[in-house]
C-alpha cells in the first residue's frame, strides 16, 4: 500500500496540527484589518475563532485539519486576543462537519485558494512525474508535492491521496525512462548487460561486482586493473552511451542502484526497470573508471616521486656533510698559503706535515662531481624505470589526452611514447619535441643526444 511509505504514527501526524514556533506564530497567526472584517462575518463567537483558526492554518499547512479545536494553544490564544474573543470559545467550534467545510470554502476563496480538483490534480500529477524522474524517495515527493500545492494555493488532498499519487509518479518516472532509452537498448545490448549479472568463475564474482568494486591502494597491479575495467567498458561501447535524454538527478540515482543491489537481486526486476539501471552503471562507469586510472596513475607515478625525494635529500646531506670536511680542510690549507713569510717551496712540505698525507688524500677521494641544476633528482628517478614501466605503458594505451595550443608539444611527445612502447623500439627520435621539458632537465637530454639515445 501507499501508505507504507509512513508509520500510523507519522500518518497521523501529517493529517494533525503540528507544534509551532514564534515565527510562524507571529507570520500566519497575526490579522489583517480585513481578515477581522472577513471573520466578523460568522458572527457566532465559536464561528468566528473557528474560521479564524482556518484561515491562518489554510496558508501555514496547505491544509486545515479536521479536529480545528485541536491548534496549537499560543496560536488560538493569539487570534482570540486580536479578535477580543475568550479562547474557551473554541470549544464548540465545527461540531458539524458540514460547518467546517462550508467556513474553508469561503475562507479558500477569501484567500485565493482552490480546492484539488481535476485540472490541479492533473498538474500535480504532472509535477510528481517530473521530480520522480529526479529522485526516487516517496518521502521526498510527498513533502515535494506539498510544497508544490502551498506554492500553487491548491487544498492539500488527504494524506493517502497523494501518497497515492506519489506512487503513481514513481511507476510512470520508471516507465518513461525505459521509454527514453529504450532506443539503446537492442538485443546485443541487453544480453551485454545481462552478462554482467553472471558469474565470472576467473573473477570469482559477477562482472557487476568487478566494476564497481575499487583499488584498495595505489600500485601498479591496481592501475593495471582498472586499466582493464575501462578496456572492458569500452567494448561493450559504454564510453559512447548518451544518456542525456535522462535527467542528471535520475542518472546519478539509477547508478546509486545499481551499485548498491546485487547480481541477484538485478536479475529478479524486469527486464524494463533492470536494463535502464545496468545502462546508466556502465555510462557512469566509462567515467569513474577513467577517473580511477588517471588518479592511480598520479598517486602511483608521485610515491616513485616522494621516494626518490626522500633518496634526495639523504644524498645531499652525505654531500653537505663531506662538504664540510672538505671545508674544515681548507681552513687550515689557506693560512699558510695566504702568509707571505713562508717560502713556495716550503708550503707543500708544510702543509703535508702539519694535515698528513692521509687526511689529504681522503679528501681527494672524497671530492665530488658538480650536481646538475635538478640536484640529481631525475637521475634518481631513472633508479624506479622498471617500477614505472608496469604500469605507465598501460596507462598510455589506454588514456588519450588533449589541450590547448600549449600543451601540443607535450601531447605529441606522448603520443611518441606511445608508438615507441608498442613498437619495443627504444631510440626517441631526432625531432621529438622538447619544447615543455623544464630548464632543469635540460642537461639530461643533451647527454642523451650526445650518447645518441
Amino acid at each position: 500500500m501507499a501508505t507504507r511509505v509512513f508509520s500510523d504514527e507519522e500518518l497521523e501526524a501529517l493529517r494533525s496540527f503540528p507544534s509551532i514556533g514564534k515565527d510562524e506564530l507571529i507570520r500566519y497567526f497575526t490579522l489583517t484589518p480585513a481578515d477581522e472584517a472577513f471573520l466578523r462575518k460568522f458572527r457566532r463567537a465559536q464561528n468566528v475563532l473557528g474560521a479564524a483558526v482556518q484561515l491562518s492554518a489554510l496558508p501555514w499547512l496547505g491544509f486545515v485539519p479536521d479536529d480545528v479545536p485541536a491548534a496549537p494553544p499560543a496560536a488560538v490564544g493569539r487570534l482570540a486576543r486580536q479578535l477580543g474573543l475568550a479562547v474557551a470559545d473554541m470549544a464548540a467550534y465545527g461540531e458539524r462537519e458540514q460547518t467546517r467545510t462550508d467556513h474553508l470554502r469561503e475562507i479558500a476563496e477569501y484567500l485565493g485558494w482552490k480546492p484539488a480538483k481535476t485540472i490541479e490534480l492533473k498538474e500535480l500529477d504532472e509535477f510528481l512525474l517530473a521530480r520522480a524522474m529526479e529522485h526516487d524517495a516517496p518521502s521526498l515527493l510527498f513533502r515535494l508535492g506539498c510544497e508544490y500545492l502551498r506554492s500553487a494555493k491548491v487544498i492539500r488532498p488527504g494524506v493517502v491521496s497523494l501518497l497515492e499519487k506519489v506512487a503513481t509518479a514513481r511507476e510512470a518516472a520508471e516507465q518513461e525512462t525505459h521509454a527514453r532509452v529504450a532506443h539503446l537498448l537492442d538485443p546485443e545490448r541487453a544480453v551485454g548487460l545481462d552478462g554482467l549479472l553472471v558469474f565470472d568463475a576467473k573473477l570469482r564474482s559477477s562482472r557487476l561486482h568487478w566494476l564497481v568494486t575499487g583499488p584498495v591502494q595505489a600500485s601498479p597491479n591496481s592501475v593495471g586493473g582498472e586499466v582493464e575495467k575501462l578496456r572492458f567498458l569500452r567494448g561493450l561501447g559504454a564510453d559512447t552511451l548518451d544518456m542525456s535524454s535522462l535527467p542528471a538527478e535520475r542518472r546519478r540515482y539509477l547508478a546509486q542502484i545499481g551499485r548498491r543491489l546485487t547480481a541477484q537481486a538485478l536479475v529478479r526486476r524486469e527486464p524494463n526497470r533492470r536494463h535502464p539501471i545496468l545502462l546508466t552503471l556502465l555510462a557512469q562507469s566509462s567515467v569513474d573508471v577513467l577517473d580511477s586510472v588517471v588518479q592511480l596513475f598520479d598517486q602511483t607515478l608521485s610515491g616513485s616521486e616522494s621516494r626518490v625525494r626522500i633518496k634526495l635529500r639523504e644524498v645531499l646531506a652525505e654531500r653537505a656533510k663531506l662538504s664540510e670536511d672538505r671545508l674544515a680542510l681548507l681552513e687550515e690549507i689557506l693560512p699558510v698559503l695566504a702568509d707571505a713569510g713562508i717560502p713556495d717551496e716550503a708550503v707543500g712540505t708544510l702543509l703535508r706535515g702539519k694535515i698528513g698525507m692521509s687526511r689529504l688524500r681522503a679528501a681527494h677521494a672524497a671530492a665530488t662531481v658538480r650536481l646538475p641544476k635538478d640536484h640529481g633528482h631525475l637521475a634518481l628517478l631513472e633508479g624506479s624505470y622498471t617500477y614505472i614501466r608496469q604500469f605507465a605503458p598501460k596507462v598510455l594505451q589506454a588514456v588519450r589526452f588533449a589541450g590547448g595550443t600549449d600543451a601540443q608539444p607535450l601531447i605529441e611527445a606522448l603520443t611518441i611514447l606511445r608508438e615507441l612502447n608498442a613498437t619495443g623500439a627504444r631510440n626517441v627520435p631526432d625531432n621529438a619535441p622538447t619544447l615543455f621539458v623544464p630548464t632543469r632537465w635540460q642537461g639530461y637530454l643533451d647527454e642523451a643526444a650526445a650518447k645518441g639515445m
